[in-house]
């Protein structure tokens, strides 16, 4: 005998589905879709005209829009004089740019070849006359000490003067008065203690000479400069040619010896002769470059100048004199 499978209640038996809900009519809303989410991408629309715009409509469309813009400038902006004017103003402005930038590369040419001078000579043999240019500078009032203890270790050179011209220059570039006032005077006197280490005897004598003078009285400075050159002149008279000094002539006993053989032994003969050729050099220049009268400060600079340098001659002629006329 089969068992027969228990029956559920009523209540609990499943439900055939309605019709109404197997097929959505169009009355009824179908199964929901996902509507699309406002961050998606949207194909943009293109709204075509129905009727072509014409050429004529898109310049009026323009116009009005310039018009537009135009609105709120100020009056003088519709006036074409005052447009030209600004213009003109805008190329003014440009071409004092363009000035400028010029100038600015020339300063900045010149610094370089400053800086470039240098460069043919022996780096440390650079870097030791910078030190020792420095020290001058640094000394204060010991620098003519410090010149002239560099010149007897023959520390002077042209390198020397190469370095306090450059320092020069770019002080002048600078508008350093101070500056260039004390590095002129460095300048010169290194240049004259290097002129006098390479200077002849003569010329050596001849620039003692001329710094005996202070001012003031010449027949003193005379007076000296006639003692001085006793004491460096070798005395000049028939015996002393003939015979040493320690030949005694009145007792005709002596002993004779060699002149020594000195490099710096001056005659009175050499230092006139020097000295007369370095006037003519001197005169043929001053014929040259003739006197330019003037009230401008470079006139006014050039003339006192001039003035200084005629007054050294008168006292190199004077000195010239002194020397061809001297008697023991």
């Amino acid at each position: 005998m089969v068992a027969m499978a228990p029956t559920l209640p009523t209540s609990l038996r499943p439900r055939p589905a309605s019709p109404l809900l197997l097929s959505a009519g169009p009355g009824v809303p179908g199964p929901r879709r996902a509507t699309p989410s406002r961050m998606s991408p949207l194909r943009p629309v293109t709204v075509r005209p129905l009727f072509p715009i014409s050429a004529v409509e898109k310049t009026k469309g323009a116009a009005a829009a310039d018009e537009a813009e135009l609105k709120g400038m100020p009056p003088e902006f519709y006036d074409e004089e005052w447009q030209a004017r600004q213009r003109e103003r805008t190329k003014e402005w440009h071409a004092y740019r363009q000035k400028e930038e010029a100038e600015e590369e020339r300063i900045t040419n010149e610094y370089r070849e400053i800086g470039m001078r240098l460069k043919a000579y022996p780096q440390e043999e650079v870097r030791k006359a910078r030190i020792l240019v420095s020290s001058f500078i640094r000394a204060g009032e010991d620098v003519e000490e410090e010149i002239e203890k560099a010149a007897d270790r023959g520390d002077l050179t042209e390198l020397i003067l190469m370095v306090i011209w450059n320092r020069l220059d770019v002080a002048r570039r600078d508008d350093e008065r101070d500056a260039i006032r004390s590095l002129d005077l460095l300048y010169r006197r290194v240049e004259a203690e290097i002129l006098k280490s390479e200077a002849t005897p003569a010329m050596r004598l001849l620039n003692e000479l001329l710094n005996l003078h202070y001012g003031g009285d010449d027949d003193k400075w005379l007076k000296k400069c006639r003692k001085r050159m006793l004491e460096v002149f070798p005395r000049e008279d028939p015996f002393t040619v003939v015979f040493p000094a320690s030949f005694n002539m009145e007792k005709r006993e002596g002993r004779i010896e060699l002149p020594p053989q000195d490099d710096d032994l001056l005659l009175r003969v050499d230092f006139v002769r020097e000295v007369d050729e370095l006037l003519k050099e001197v005169q043929a220049e001053q014929e040259k470059n003739k006197l330019q009268t003037g009230y401008d400060p470079e006139s006014v600079a050039n003339m006192l100048k001039q003035q200084e340098k005629m007054q050294t001659i008168r006292q190199v002629e004077s000195l010239l004199e002194l020397a061809s006329s001297l008697k023991w």
